[in-house]
Protein backbone atom coordinates (compact mmCIF):
# COMPACT_ATOMS: atom_id res chain seq x y z
CA UNK A 1 0.00 0.00 0.00
CA UNK A 2 1.70 3.30 -1.13
CA UNK A 3 2.09 5.67 2.18
CA UNK A 4 0.57 9.46 1.60
CA UNK A 5 3.39 11.93 1.64
CA UNK A 6 3.67 14.99 4.37
CA UNK A 7 3.35 17.02 1.10
CA UNK A 8 0.16 15.96 -0.02
CA UNK A 9 -1.79 15.69 3.62
CA UNK A 10 -0.61 19.66 3.82
CA UNK A 11 -2.15 20.05 -0.04
CA UNK A 12 -5.32 18.24 1.60
CA UNK A 13 -5.48 20.75 4.95
CA UNK A 14 -4.90 24.00 2.67
CA UNK A 15 -7.61 22.40 0.47
CA UNK A 16 -10.12 21.79 3.05
CA UNK A 17 -9.55 25.26 4.68
CA UNK A 18 -10.11 26.94 1.22
CA UNK A 19 -13.29 24.68 1.24
CA UNK A 20 -14.37 25.80 4.82
CA UNK A 21 -13.39 29.87 3.81
CA UNK A 22 -15.93 29.56 0.62
CA UNK A 23 -18.43 27.60 2.60
CA UNK A 24 -18.66 30.64 5.62
CA UNK A 25 -18.73 33.06 3.12
CA UNK A 26 -21.31 31.92 0.74
CA UNK A 27 -24.50 33.22 2.57
CA UNK A 28 -25.54 36.39 4.01
CA UNK A 29 -27.71 35.04 6.50
CA UNK A 30 -26.38 35.97 10.16
CA UNK A 31 -27.37 33.13 11.68
CA UNK A 32 -26.76 30.40 9.23
CA UNK A 33 -23.40 32.11 8.71
CA UNK A 34 -22.69 31.63 12.20
CA UNK A 35 -23.56 27.62 12.20
CA UNK A 36 -21.58 26.87 8.91
CA UNK A 37 -18.87 29.42 10.70
CA UNK A 38 -18.85 26.04 13.53
CA UNK A 39 -19.26 23.56 11.37
CA UNK A 40 -16.72 24.35 9.26
CA UNK A 41 -14.16 24.62 12.47
CA UNK A 42 -15.15 21.23 14.03
CA UNK A 43 -14.53 19.47 10.29
CA UNK A 44 -11.44 21.43 10.18
CA UNK A 45 -9.63 19.79 13.03
CA UNK A 46 -11.83 16.95 13.40
CA UNK A 47 -13.57 18.00 16.78
CA UNK A 48 -16.79 16.37 17.89
CA UNK A 49 -17.69 19.21 19.48
CA UNK A 50 -17.65 23.21 18.79
CA UNK A 51 -19.64 26.50 19.45
CA UNK A 52 -18.89 30.01 18.65
CA UNK A 53 -19.82 32.56 21.97
CA UNK A 54 -21.23 35.78 20.58
CA UNK A 55 -20.78 38.83 22.70
CA UNK A 56 -23.24 41.09 23.21
CA UNK A 57 -23.07 45.03 24.27
CA UNK A 58 -21.09 44.71 27.80
CA UNK A 59 -18.87 41.70 26.39
CA UNK A 60 -21.49 39.31 28.06
CA UNK A 61 -22.16 36.32 26.33
CA UNK A 62 -25.20 37.00 24.13
CA UNK A 63 -25.38 33.86 22.37
CA UNK A 64 -24.04 30.51 22.06
CA UNK A 65 -24.09 28.66 18.13
CA UNK A 66 -23.05 24.89 18.98
CA UNK A 67 -22.71 22.20 16.91
CA UNK A 68 -21.96 18.37 17.88
CA UNK A 69 -24.75 18.48 20.48
CA UNK A 70 -28.23 16.84 19.80
CA UNK A 71 -31.85 19.14 20.87
CA UNK A 72 -32.58 16.40 23.66
CA UNK A 73 -28.97 16.36 25.22
CA UNK A 74 -29.28 20.93 24.76
CA UNK A 75 -32.55 20.81 26.36
CA UNK A 76 -31.55 18.52 29.48
CA UNK A 77 -28.38 20.71 29.74
CA UNK A 78 -30.86 23.92 30.27
CA UNK A 79 -29.58 27.87 30.22
CA UNK A 80 -27.01 29.63 28.27
CA UNK A 81 -23.52 29.88 29.98
CA UNK A 82 -23.17 32.94 31.55
CA UNK A 83 -19.57 33.81 29.95
CA UNK A 84 -17.63 32.36 33.17
CA UNK A 85 -14.59 30.33 34.16
CA UNK A 86 -12.42 28.78 30.93
CA UNK A 87 -15.41 30.27 28.21
CA UNK A 88 -14.45 33.45 30.26
CA UNK A 89 -10.99 33.51 29.81
CA UNK A 90 -11.38 33.97 26.05
CA UNK A 91 -13.73 37.14 26.78
CA UNK A 92 -11.26 38.80 28.60
CA UNK A 93 -8.16 38.01 27.28
CA UNK A 94 -9.04 37.14 23.75
CA UNK A 95 -6.65 35.46 22.23
CA UNK A 96 -5.59 31.08 21.38
CA UNK A 97 -5.81 28.93 24.18
CA UNK A 98 -5.04 25.68 23.27
CA UNK A 99 -5.33 22.95 26.29
CA UNK A 100 -4.93 18.95 26.20
CA UNK A 101 -7.07 18.46 29.52
CA UNK A 102 -9.27 21.42 30.08
CA UNK A 103 -10.39 20.60 33.71
CA UNK A 104 -6.69 21.27 34.87
CA UNK A 105 -6.44 24.86 33.92
CA UNK A 106 -6.89 27.27 37.10
CA UNK A 107 -10.23 28.32 35.47
CA UNK A 108 -11.97 25.55 35.08
CA UNK A 109 -15.52 25.46 36.76
CA UNK A 110 -16.30 21.72 34.94
CA UNK A 111 -19.03 21.32 32.88
CA UNK A 112 -22.90 21.26 33.34
CA UNK A 113 -25.34 18.64 34.51
CA UNK A 114 -26.13 16.79 31.56
CA UNK A 115 -23.40 17.55 29.34
CA UNK A 116 -21.38 15.41 27.46
CA UNK A 117 -17.74 15.18 29.00
CA UNK A 118 -15.04 17.22 27.33
CA UNK A 119 -11.22 17.02 28.18
CA UNK A 120 -9.18 18.54 24.93
CA UNK A 121 -9.97 22.15 24.31
CA UNK A 122 -9.29 25.02 21.57
CA UNK A 123 -10.17 28.33 21.55
CA UNK A 124 -9.70 31.16 19.27
CA UNK A 125 -11.10 34.44 19.11
CA UNK A 126 -12.97 36.27 16.12
CA UNK A 127 -12.79 39.70 15.47
CA UNK A 128 -14.47 41.79 13.00
CA UNK A 129 -12.16 44.53 11.87
CA UNK A 130 -10.64 45.19 15.10
CA UNK A 131 -13.31 44.55 17.30
CA UNK A 132 -13.93 40.92 18.99
CA UNK A 133 -16.89 39.52 17.88
CA UNK A 134 -17.26 36.53 19.66
CA UNK A 135 -14.69 33.05 20.47
CA UNK A 136 -14.81 29.58 18.61
CA UNK A 137 -14.65 26.78 21.31
CA UNK A 138 -13.92 23.57 20.01
CA UNK A 139 -14.01 20.26 22.06
CA UNK A 140 -12.54 16.40 21.96
CA UNK A 141 -10.31 16.00 19.27
CA UNK A 142 -10.80 12.59 17.26
CA UNK A 143 -8.16 10.28 17.49
CA UNK A 144 -5.19 10.03 20.03
CA UNK A 145 -3.50 13.12 21.23
CA UNK A 146 -4.87 16.91 21.60
CA UNK A 147 -4.90 19.88 19.24
CA UNK A 148 -1.91 21.01 17.72
CA UNK A 149 -0.38 24.21 16.96
CA UNK A 150 -1.10 23.48 13.09
CA UNK A 151 -4.58 23.28 14.66
CA UNK A 152 -4.32 26.56 15.88
CA UNK A 153 -2.73 28.00 12.89
CA UNK A 154 -5.50 26.39 10.90
CA UNK A 155 -8.78 27.82 13.16
CA UNK A 156 -7.05 31.36 13.33
CA UNK A 157 -7.08 31.49 9.48
CA UNK A 158 -10.78 30.07 9.46
CA UNK A 159 -11.22 33.29 12.03
CA UNK A 160 -10.23 35.54 9.70
CA UNK A 161 -12.62 34.73 6.58
CA UNK A 162 -15.00 34.24 9.27
CA UNK A 163 -14.74 37.77 10.43
CA UNK A 164 -15.10 39.17 7.19
CA UNK A 165 -18.33 36.29 6.25
CA UNK A 166 -19.93 38.18 9.65
CA UNK A 167 -19.03 41.90 8.87
CA UNK A 168 -21.03 41.24 5.60
CA UNK A 169 -23.65 39.29 7.32
CA UNK A 170 -24.14 41.61 9.85
CA UNK A 171 -24.34 44.36 7.18
CA UNK A 172 -27.17 43.20 5.61
CA UNK A 173 -28.45 42.38 8.59
CA UNK A 174 -28.38 46.10 9.63
CA UNK A 175 -29.57 47.16 5.88
CA UNK A 176 -32.52 44.68 6.76
CA UNK A 177 -32.97 45.75 9.35
CA UNK A 178 -33.13 49.31 8.74
CA UNK A 179 -35.33 49.15 5.60
CA UNK A 180 -38.13 47.37 8.72
CA UNK A 181 -37.61 50.50 10.64
CA UNK A 182 -38.42 52.86 7.54
CA UNK A 183 -41.71 50.98 6.69
CA UNK A 184 -42.77 50.89 9.91
CA UNK A 185 -42.53 54.56 10.12
CA UNK A 186 -43.99 54.68 6.68
CA UNK A 187 -46.75 52.64 8.12
CA UNK A 188 -47.38 55.07 11.15
CA UNK A 189 -47.55 58.44 8.77
CA UNK A 190 -50.09 56.23 6.52
CA UNK A 191 -52.43 55.90 9.36
CA UNK A 192 -51.89 59.26 10.87
CA UNK A 193 -52.79 61.10 7.41
CA UNK A 194 -55.97 58.64 6.97
CA UNK A 195 -57.71 60.17 10.78
CA UNK A 196 -55.59 57.99 12.95
CA UNK A 197 -55.57 59.78 16.45
CA UNK A 198 -52.61 60.78 18.01
CA UNK A 199 -53.17 58.40 20.98
CA UNK A 200 -53.73 55.14 18.55
CA UNK A 201 -50.54 56.45 16.42
CA UNK A 202 -48.53 56.26 19.51
CA UNK A 203 -49.70 52.89 20.65
CA UNK A 204 -48.92 51.89 16.97
CA UNK A 205 -45.29 52.81 17.46
CA UNK A 206 -45.05 51.30 21.06
CA UNK A 207 -45.74 47.72 19.15
CA UNK A 208 -43.81 48.49 16.24
CA UNK A 209 -40.71 49.29 18.54
CA UNK A 210 -41.67 46.31 20.33
CA UNK A 211 -41.56 43.95 17.42
CA UNK A 212 -38.37 45.54 15.54
CA UNK A 213 -36.13 45.74 18.78
CA UNK A 214 -37.38 42.01 19.74
CA UNK A 215 -38.04 43.60 22.97
CA UNK A 216 -40.37 42.35 25.51
CA UNK A 217 -41.81 45.46 26.51
CA UNK A 218 -42.04 49.20 24.76
CA UNK A 219 -43.26 52.56 26.56
CA UNK A 220 -44.14 55.98 25.65
CA UNK A 221 -43.60 58.74 28.10
CA UNK A 222 -44.53 62.11 27.25
CA UNK A 223 -43.93 65.48 29.49
CA UNK A 224 -46.65 66.51 31.67
CA UNK A 225 -45.94 70.47 31.77
CA UNK A 226 -48.50 71.35 34.07
CA UNK A 227 -47.08 68.66 37.31
CA UNK A 228 -43.58 68.81 36.16
CA UNK A 229 -43.65 64.44 35.37
CA UNK A 230 -43.49 62.01 32.78
CA UNK A 231 -46.59 59.90 32.49
CA UNK A 232 -46.94 56.53 30.81
CA UNK A 233 -48.78 57.17 27.96
CA UNK A 234 -48.60 53.79 25.88
CA UNK A 235 -46.76 50.33 26.48
CA UNK A 236 -46.46 47.18 24.45
CA UNK A 237 -46.29 43.96 26.41
CA UNK A 238 -47.41 41.14 27.75
CA UNK A 239 -48.51 43.47 31.01
CA UNK A 240 -51.79 44.56 29.38
CA UNK A 241 -52.40 48.71 29.80
CA UNK A 242 -51.54 48.82 33.89
CA UNK A 243 -48.78 51.14 33.44
CA UNK A 244 -50.29 53.36 31.33
CA UNK A 245 -51.19 56.88 33.41
CA UNK A 246 -48.62 56.23 35.71
CA UNK A 247 -46.02 58.93 35.89
CA UNK A 248 -42.30 59.23 37.37
CA UNK A 249 -40.72 61.99 39.27
CA UNK A 250 -37.97 61.47 41.01
CA UNK A 251 -37.69 57.97 39.60
CA UNK A 252 -37.32 59.05 36.26
CA UNK A 253 -34.29 61.71 36.57
CA UNK A 254 -32.19 59.34 33.51
CA UNK A 255 -35.92 59.72 31.47
CA UNK A 256 -36.10 63.24 32.52
CA UNK A 257 -32.62 63.51 31.59
CA UNK A 258 -33.41 62.66 28.33
CA UNK A 259 -36.23 65.18 27.48
CA UNK A 260 -33.79 67.74 28.66
CA UNK A 261 -30.56 66.80 26.43
CA UNK A 262 -32.11 64.72 23.88
CA UNK A 263 -29.24 62.08 23.67
CA UNK A 264 -29.82 58.44 24.17
CA UNK A 265 -29.14 56.32 27.10
CA UNK A 266 -28.29 52.14 27.32
CA UNK A 267 -29.86 51.74 30.79
CA UNK A 268 -28.24 48.13 32.42
CA UNK A 269 -31.48 47.93 34.55
CA UNK A 270 -34.32 50.03 34.21
CA UNK A 271 -36.45 49.03 37.08
CA UNK A 272 -33.35 49.95 39.22
CA UNK A 273 -33.30 53.00 37.30
CA UNK A 274 -36.79 54.30 38.27
CA UNK A 275 -36.81 53.45 41.66
CA UNK A 276 -39.70 51.15 41.81
CA UNK A 277 -41.94 54.27 41.02
CA UNK A 278 -43.58 52.65 38.02
CA UNK A 279 -44.70 49.40 40.66
CA UNK A 280 -44.39 46.07 40.52
CA UNK A 281 -45.82 45.63 37.31
CA UNK A 282 -42.09 47.07 36.71
CA UNK A 283 -40.04 45.09 38.19
CA UNK A 284 -38.94 42.82 35.64
CA UNK A 285 -37.62 45.52 33.61
CA UNK A 286 -33.87 45.01 32.36
CA UNK A 287 -31.58 46.33 29.66
CA UNK A 288 -33.17 49.18 27.98
CA UNK A 289 -32.42 51.50 25.23
CA UNK A 290 -34.16 54.81 25.26
CA UNK A 291 -34.37 57.88 23.13
CA UNK A 292 -36.20 61.16 22.82
CA UNK A 293 -39.60 61.70 20.99
CA UNK A 294 -38.58 65.53 19.42
CA UNK A 295 -40.33 67.86 17.66
CA UNK A 296 -39.66 71.27 16.59
CA UNK A 297 -40.72 72.69 19.88
CA UNK A 298 -37.88 70.03 21.58
CA UNK A 299 -38.07 66.85 23.81
CA UNK A 300 -42.02 65.57 23.93
CA UNK A 301 -41.18 62.68 25.55
CA UNK A 302 -39.37 59.55 25.86
CA UNK A 303 -39.24 56.31 23.80
CA UNK A 304 -37.94 53.24 25.42
CA UNK A 305 -37.22 49.59 24.15
CA UNK A 306 -36.36 47.08 26.93
CA UNK A 307 -36.05 43.52 27.75
CA UNK A 308 -36.60 41.92 31.14
CA UNK A 309 -33.71 40.87 33.88
CA UNK A 310 -31.68 38.56 33.33
CA UNK A 311 -31.79 39.12 29.07
CA UNK A 312 -28.91 39.99 26.96
CA UNK A 313 -28.71 43.80 26.42
CA UNK A 314 -30.58 45.92 23.02
CA UNK A 315 -27.12 46.07 20.64
CA UNK A 316 -25.79 49.42 20.51
CA UNK A 317 -26.53 49.52 16.70
CA UNK A 318 -30.27 49.65 17.55
CA UNK A 319 -29.59 52.58 18.94
CA UNK A 320 -29.32 55.08 15.69
CA UNK A 321 -32.66 52.83 14.69
CA UNK A 322 -34.66 53.74 17.44
CA UNK A 323 -33.51 57.65 17.38
CA UNK A 324 -34.45 57.92 13.64
CA UNK A 325 -37.72 55.88 14.02
CA UNK A 326 -38.56 58.35 17.46
CA UNK A 327 -37.81 61.29 15.27
CA UNK A 328 -39.91 60.50 12.55
CA UNK A 329 -42.92 59.46 14.36
CA UNK A 330 -42.83 62.40 16.65
CA UNK A 331 -42.65 64.49 13.46
CA UNK A 332 -46.02 62.73 12.06
CA UNK A 333 -47.66 63.23 14.78
CA UNK A 334 -46.71 66.99 15.00
CA UNK A 335 -48.24 67.23 11.76
CA UNK A 336 -51.31 64.93 12.58
CA UNK A 337 -51.91 67.79 15.52
CA UNK A 338 -51.55 70.67 13.99
CA UNK A 339 -54.09 69.31 10.97
CA UNK A 340 -56.63 68.39 13.93
CA UNK A 341 -56.16 71.85 14.86
CA UNK A 342 -57.25 73.57 12.02
CA UNK A 343 -59.83 70.96 11.61
CA UNK A 344 -60.74 72.03 15.19
CA UNK A 345 -60.63 75.76 13.54
CA UNK A 346 -63.00 74.73 10.65
CA UNK A 347 -65.66 73.32 12.92
CA UNK A 348 -65.69 76.19 15.30
CA UNK A 349 -66.29 78.68 12.04
CA UNK A 350 -69.20 76.56 11.31
CA UNK A 351 -70.25 76.41 14.42
CA UNK A 352 -70.19 80.20 15.20
CA UNK A 353 -72.02 80.78 11.42
CA UNK A 354 -74.07 77.81 12.68
CA UNK A 355 -75.29 80.09 16.19
CA UNK A 356 -75.65 83.22 14.10
CA UNK A 357 -78.16 81.59 11.88
CA UNK A 358 -80.13 80.28 15.20
CA UNK A 359 -79.83 84.10 17.04
CA UNK A 360 -80.74 85.87 14.07
CA UNK A 361 -83.37 83.76 12.25
CA UNK A 362 -84.78 81.07 14.10
CA UNK A 363 -84.91 82.23 17.59
CA UNK A 364 -86.62 85.99 16.23
CA UNK A 365 -89.33 84.02 14.39
CA UNK A 366 -90.24 81.60 16.99
CA UNK A 367 -90.40 85.35 19.56
CA UNK A 368 -92.50 86.83 16.88
CA UNK A 369 -94.43 83.79 17.00
CA UNK A 370 -94.76 84.03 20.94
CA UNK A 371 -95.99 87.25 20.57
CA UNK A 372 -98.50 86.55 18.47
CA UNK A 373 -100.14 83.78 19.96
CA UNK A 374 -100.22 85.98 23.34
CA UNK A 375 -101.88 88.42 21.67
CA UNK A 376 -104.38 85.59 20.21
CA UNK A 377 -104.71 84.48 23.87
CA UNK A 378 -106.03 88.06 25.41
CA UNK A 379 -108.99 87.44 22.27
CA UNK A 380 -110.13 83.79 23.14
CA UNK A 381 -113.11 83.73 25.29
CA UNK A 382 -112.76 79.65 25.31
CA UNK A 383 -111.59 78.52 28.65
CA UNK A 384 -110.07 75.38 26.77
CA UNK A 385 -108.49 77.28 23.94
CA UNK A 386 -107.01 79.71 26.10
CA UNK A 387 -105.09 77.19 28.05
CA UNK A 388 -104.35 75.62 25.03
CA UNK A 389 -102.74 78.72 23.53
CA UNK A 390 -100.95 79.40 26.93
CA UNK A 391 -99.33 76.15 26.84
CA UNK A 392 -98.29 76.62 23.22
CA UNK A 393 -96.64 79.91 24.38
CA UNK A 394 -94.81 78.16 27.40
CA UNK A 395 -93.24 75.46 25.14
CA UNK A 396 -91.88 78.24 22.58
CA UNK A 397 -90.23 79.75 25.61
CA UNK A 398 -88.54 76.73 26.48
CA UNK A 399 -87.43 76.16 23.23
CA UNK A 400 -86.05 79.56 22.85
CA UNK A 401 -84.30 78.67 25.96
CA UNK A 402 -83.03 75.03 24.73
CA UNK A 403 -81.73 76.58 21.48
CA UNK A 404 -79.95 79.51 23.94
CA UNK A 405 -78.40 76.91 25.60
CA UNK A 406 -77.41 75.40 21.97
CA UNK A 407 -75.55 78.27 20.68
CA UNK A 408 -73.73 78.80 23.89
CA UNK A 409 -72.56 75.40 23.96
CA UNK A 410 -71.47 75.81 19.81
CA UNK A 411 -69.23 78.83 20.94
CA UNK A 412 -67.95 77.41 23.78
CA UNK A 413 -67.87 73.00 23.23
CA UNK A 414 -64.89 71.36 21.53
CA UNK A 415 -62.85 74.61 21.32
CA UNK A 416 -59.99 72.78 23.34
CA UNK A 417 -60.16 69.92 21.06
CA UNK A 418 -61.66 67.93 23.81
CA UNK A 419 -65.10 65.93 23.52
CA UNK A 420 -67.80 68.21 25.11
CA UNK A 421 -69.78 66.70 28.57
CA UNK A 422 -73.27 66.53 26.34
CA UNK A 423 -71.80 64.64 23.54
CA UNK A 424 -70.37 61.99 26.31
CA UNK A 425 -73.59 61.46 27.80
CA UNK A 426 -75.82 61.18 24.70
CA UNK A 427 -73.07 58.77 22.79
CA UNK A 428 -72.94 56.90 26.75
CA UNK A 429 -77.09 56.36 26.19
CA UNK A 430 -76.81 55.34 22.91
CA UNK A 431 -74.07 52.68 23.69
CA UNK A 432 -76.76 51.12 26.47
CA UNK A 433 -79.54 51.51 24.26
CA UNK A 434 -78.17 50.24 21.16
CA UNK A 435 -79.88 46.63 21.87
CA UNK A 436 -82.59 47.57 24.73
CA UNK A 437 -85.95 48.68 25.33
CA UNK A 438 -87.47 51.58 26.00
CA UNK A 439 -85.74 54.35 24.23
CA UNK A 440 -85.21 56.92 26.98
CA UNK A 441 -86.05 60.01 26.18
CA UNK A 442 -83.12 62.81 26.94
CA UNK A 443 -83.48 66.43 27.57
CA UNK A 444 -79.57 68.16 28.41
CA UNK A 445 -79.49 71.95 29.49
CA UNK A 446 -77.30 74.09 30.85
CA UNK A 447 -73.95 74.94 29.49
CA UNK A 448 -72.99 71.81 30.90
CA UNK A 449 -69.95 71.75 28.50
CA UNK A 450 -68.83 74.77 30.18
CA UNK A 451 -69.87 74.83 33.52
CA UNK A 452 -68.84 71.14 34.83
CA UNK A 453 -65.43 70.74 35.15
CA UNK A 454 -63.77 67.47 33.74
CA UNK A 455 -63.48 65.90 37.40
CA UNK A 456 -67.04 66.38 38.23
CA UNK A 457 -67.60 65.29 34.52
CA UNK A 458 -66.34 61.83 34.99
CA UNK A 459 -68.76 61.42 37.54
CA UNK A 460 -71.69 62.92 35.92
CA UNK A 461 -70.83 60.22 32.78
CA UNK A 462 -70.42 56.95 35.13
CA UNK A 463 -73.30 58.20 37.13
CA UNK A 464 -75.75 58.35 34.09
CA UNK A 465 -74.29 54.86 32.84
CA UNK A 466 -74.74 53.31 36.24
CA UNK A 467 -78.39 54.36 36.25
CA UNK A 468 -79.45 53.85 32.99
CA UNK A 469 -78.28 50.33 32.87
CA UNK A 470 -79.93 49.44 36.17
CA UNK A 471 -82.84 51.28 34.61
CA UNK A 472 -82.96 48.77 31.63
CA UNK A 473 -81.56 45.40 33.54
CA UNK A 474 -83.61 45.26 36.74
CA UNK A 475 -86.91 47.80 36.18
CA UNK A 476 -88.93 46.17 33.31
CA UNK A 477 -89.91 49.71 32.32
CA UNK A 478 -92.00 50.74 29.34
CA UNK A 479 -90.68 54.37 29.50
CA UNK A 480 -87.29 55.67 30.67
CA UNK A 481 -86.33 59.04 31.26
CA UNK A 482 -82.94 61.19 31.43
CA UNK A 483 -82.90 64.93 32.48
CA UNK A 484 -79.40 66.56 33.15
CA UNK A 485 -79.49 70.33 34.15
CA UNK A 486 -76.09 72.44 33.95
CA UNK A 487 -77.15 75.82 36.45
CA UNK A 488 -75.68 76.46 40.39
CA UNK A 489 -75.71 72.46 40.76
CA UNK A 490 -75.64 69.67 38.29
CA UNK A 491 -78.63 67.55 38.37
CA UNK A 492 -79.15 64.29 37.33
CA UNK A 493 -82.79 62.79 36.98
CA UNK A 494 -83.38 59.05 35.68
CA UNK A 495 -86.83 57.90 35.63
CA UNK A 496 -88.69 54.97 34.82
CA UNK A 497 -91.90 53.52 34.80
CA UNK A 498 -91.20 50.24 36.12
CA UNK A 499 -91.08 47.59 39.27
CA UNK A 500 -88.45 49.68 40.94
CA UNK A 501 -84.92 48.74 41.78
CA UNK A 502 -84.26 45.42 43.58
CA UNK A 503 -82.58 45.19 46.97
CA UNK A 504 -79.20 43.42 46.01
CA UNK A 505 -78.82 46.40 42.94
CA UNK A 506 -80.10 49.26 45.33
CA UNK A 507 -77.39 47.82 47.94
CA UNK A 508 -73.88 47.48 45.46
CA UNK A 509 -74.82 49.88 42.24
CA UNK A 510 -76.38 52.93 44.32
CA UNK A 511 -73.87 52.80 47.01
CA UNK A 512 -71.46 53.57 44.10
CA UNK A 513 -73.27 56.26 42.84
CA UNK A 514 -73.89 57.79 46.20
CA UNK A 515 -70.04 57.21 46.60
CA UNK A 516 -69.83 59.23 43.70
CA UNK A 517 -72.20 62.31 44.89
CA UNK A 518 -70.24 62.68 48.19
CA UNK A 519 -66.91 63.25 46.25
CA UNK A 520 -68.08 66.01 44.67
CA UNK A 521 -70.03 67.43 47.82
CA UNK A 522 -73.29 66.15 46.64
CA UNK A 523 -76.77 64.21 47.68
CA UNK A 524 -78.40 60.91 46.47
CA UNK A 525 -81.77 60.46 46.16
CA UNK A 526 -83.95 57.82 44.87
CA UNK A 527 -87.24 57.82 45.59
CA UNK A 528 -90.84 55.72 44.50
CA UNK A 529 -93.19 57.59 41.71
CA UNK A 530 -96.75 57.81 42.84
CA UNK A 531 -97.45 57.17 39.31
CA UNK A 532 -94.88 54.07 39.56
CA UNK A 533 -91.28 53.34 38.51
CA UNK A 534 -88.62 55.10 40.18
CA UNK A 535 -87.02 58.55 40.57
CA UNK A 536 -82.91 58.73 40.76
CA UNK A 537 -81.78 62.28 41.14
CA UNK A 538 -77.94 62.91 41.08
CA UNK A 539 -77.31 66.52 42.56
CA UNK A 540 -73.83 68.34 43.07
CA UNK A 541 -72.97 72.19 43.70
CA UNK A 542 -70.63 73.58 40.28
CA UNK A 543 -67.74 75.99 40.78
Amino acid sequence: MRERRPGSARLERLQGLLDAVLSVSSGIELESTLRRIVRAAVDLVDARYGALGVLGANRELAELVDVGVDDATRGRIGALPTGDGLLGVLIHDPKPLRLDDLTQHPAAMGVPANHPPMRTFLGVPVRVRDEVFGNLYLTEKRGPGGFTEEDVSVVEALATAAGVAVENARLFEQSRRRQRWLEASSEVRAELLAGCTATDALQMVARRVRELAEADHALILLVDEEADVLRVHSYAGPGGSALVGRQLTDGGSVLAAITRDGVPRLIPDLAEALGGELGADAAEFGPAVAVALRSAGGATGVLIALRDKGSPSLEPAEVPLLSSFADQAAVAIEFAEKQRTQWLLAVLADRDRIARDLHDHVIQRLFATGLGLQGTLRRAADLDVRARIQKAVEQLDETVREIRTSIFDLHTSGSNGMEGLRRRLLDTVAELTADASPTPSVRISGAVDTLVPPSVAEHADAVVREAVSNALRHARATELTLAVDAGEDLVIRVGDDGIGIPSDVRRSGLANLAERARACRGTLDVVARESGGTLLTWRVPLP
